[in-house]
């Protein structure tokens, strides 16, 4: 089948964050949504019959998990990631956001301290805050246009701050890197000597850019497997973030029973019934869309990296490993971090996710999501490069 991602499909007035709530976050009425990663296409049309078929049967009460969404998800995880589980260690929840406030809590008591990577997914600092436990931050660092761990400040603050939760960005929002197995190993062995749990956050797992391979943490070793708490969804692989639906892999007995608890204290119950219905028909039907999108997230990087060699070379593409959102370095127009997304924003009319967000290691960083039609990208890139470069040059 041939599947379309470049027809461009208005978003305005269908409840979209990235489009409807440009007004009350402070942005133009006019201005393009690059920010969200979310996607500006439809979601395969083999989950889009199997909605519409439970749409038909007309029912919509109590769901549960069956024997086929789990012969669905075994299979995926085998054939994708080369993971295999025991279906009693799947814990789903709404989100994997949900899941790391559950995880704090269980992990975790009141001020205790959780480490995080900057710059890195903002609502790994939101989720720590909110249940009033204590941020400690180690910073990547850039070196030659690529991302890196600081292994030694990482367990030095572990030690510092007496560390009881690492939540890991796998692969990495927004740097883009696709940890090798042999520094993922070096987190788990850091973790293990200082009796810090891991809670791996994976959403971007089915987006790696050849040759780069996704290791799943809990395939490290079995203590590795003990130790840590893997979340995964279809959200972002088929752009059902909307349906609410996520696993979370869990192992050890005792940290299961824990996160469980956690997760019955907030009320949530069974899963959404059309977030579950659209990740199974994702899972058994979803592979031939997938590698389709693949391809086109291939040219929307290719896109990018030429228009901005030969529109705004002052700019700098993160070459990216994994996901559908890029990192770009502004910081060689000579702009403040506060100009630069000023410029963007207001004079260019596009709307991207400032790297501040992520962390003080974003400054004069943007990320932009590529997951949309190649004319709409183009679009945004002609409008940025009009603003820093002027018009004679694009």
């Amino acid at each position: 089948m041939n599947y379309d991602f470049n027809t461009v499909t208005d978003r305005h007035n269908t409840n979209a964050i990235k489009t409807d709530l440009a007004l009350a976050r402070g942005k133009p009425a006019d201005v393009l949504s690059l920010w969200v990663a979310d996607m500006d296409f439809p979601t395969a049309p083999e989950i889009l019959d199997a909605l519409h078929k439970k749409i038909d049967h007309g029912i919509f009460g109590y769901s549960c998990l069956d024997d086929s969404f789990f012969e669905a998800l075994a299979d995926w995880m085998q054939t994708e990631h080369n993971f295999t589980f025991d279906r009693r260690d799947v814990v789903t929840t709404p989100g994997v956001v949900f899941a790391i406030s559950c995880a704090i809590r269980a992990c975790t008591k009141e001020n205790d301290a959780v480490i995080i990577q900057t710059p890195v997914y903002y609502p790994f600092k939101n989720m720590i805050l909110a249940n009033k436990r204590t941020v400690v931050t180690s910073s990547l660092y850039e070196e030659n246009g690529k991302w890196y761990i600081d292994f030694k400040d990482f367990e030095q603050k572990i030690i510092d701050n007496n560390v009881k939760l690492f939540i890991l960005c796998s692969p990495h929002n927004p740097v883009g890197r696709v940890w090798t197995k042999d520094e993922l190993s070096q987190l788990n062995q850091i973790c293990l000597k200082h009796h810090v749990t891991v809670f791996a956050d994976e959403i971007h797992n089915d987006f790696v850019f050849e040759p780069n391979v996704h290791t799943v943490f809990s395939t490290l070793s079995e203590e590795a497997a003990q130790n840590s708490i893997v979340s995964m969804s279809p959200s972002k692989t088929f752009n059902l973030a909307g349906l609410q639906f996520s696993t979370n892999f869990i192992k050890n007995p005792a940290l299961k029973a824990k996160f469980r608890n956690q997760k019955d204290l907030t009320g949530y119950d069974e899963p959404s019934l059309m977030g579950l219905t659209a990740a199974r028909a994702a899972y058994q039907y979803g592979r031939p869309w997938l590698s389709a999108l693949k391809n086109h997230l291939n040219a929307n990087r290719d896109f990018v990296r030429t228009y901005i060699s030969e529109h705004f070379s002052k700019a700098r593409l993160i070459e990216p490993e994994g996901t559908y959102l890029l990192w770009i370095d502004f910081s060689a127009y000579g702009f403040t971090d506060h100009e630069v997304d000023d410029l963007i924003v207001n004079k260019a009319k596009v709307w991207l996710d400032r790297g501040t967000m992520f962390g003080p290691e974003g400054a004069c960083y943007q990320r932009i999501n590529i997951a949309t039609p190649q004319s709409v990208l183009e679009e945004a890139l002609h409008r940025i490069a009009s603003v820093f470069e002027g018009e004679k040059n694009v």
